[in-house]
């Protein structure tokens, strides 16, 4: 099976993020790595030795959020304006749910509706400037 892992580049608070979607999807982080555990002869641009080099977290059988803190200077990063995460909840509970956590502090650019295609559907942009998109096609919404 082939599975979507999104990486995420953060300007220094890529722990604040991960935490608050820790939050929302619950478990754990399988892999969380400072610039400072690095080894000496690894390059580390301006990166403060705290700011996160790396993270992990679950967010479902087959899904891997992952993320950093950018170290170079010459390319910030502008959160959110260039792609969008989708989630695909198991139920129209799980997707409201999901929506409800991660519009907490952000946008909400569509409400969770039925979409033309049948599915349960709504866009976001939670309060770190991330566009997420989120969906539930279970067979309960598609017979309704």
């Amino acid at each position: 099976m082939t599975s979507i892992n999104p990486y995420l580049i953060f300007n220094g608070n890529t722990e604040e993020a991960f935490n608050f979607y820790k939050s929302v999807f619950g478990g754990e982080f399988t892999m969380i790595m400072r610039y400072k555990d690095m080894p000496a002869e690894v390059p580390k641009g301006d990166a403060n030795e705290n700011d996160i080099m790396h993270v992990s977290l679950p967010i479902g059988k087959n899904t891997i959020l992952m993320g950093s803190d950018s170290h170079d200077p010459k390319h910030k990063t502008t959160a959110g304006t260039n792609f969008n995460i989708s989630v695909n909840a198991d139920s129209e509970k799980d997707a409201d749910k999901i929506y409800k956590g991660l519009s907490e502090g952000g946008k909400a650019t569509m409400p969770m509706a039925k979409a033309f295609w049948g599915a349960y559907f709504g866009m976001l942009m939670d309060k770190f400037g991330i566009q997420w998109m989120v969906s539930s096609d279970d067979k309960e919404i598609q017979s309704s």
